[in-house]
């Protein structure tokens, strides 16, 4: 799925940016949900599938 559990969260953010900002992120239930901010600050698709990824309508099958 593209979220991630909130137990292994900091352990999935990027290493450029392993501190993670209010607009980066916000929870549902269980799940850290990361923001087009973040992705955007990361510079790549992580091809996961992500809900928020801006870079879906490029030449990535998200």
């Amino acid at each position: 799925m593209p979220d991630t559990p909130k137990d292994g969260a900091a352990a999935q953010a990027d290493e450029k940016h392993t501190e993670l900002l209010p607009e980066d992120f916000y929870y549902e239930g269980p799940y850290l949900v990361f923001t087009a901010a973040y992705h955007l600050k990361r510079g790549y698709c992580c091809n996961s599938g992500c809900r928020h990824c801006p870079y879906r309508d490029e030449d990535h099958s998200c």
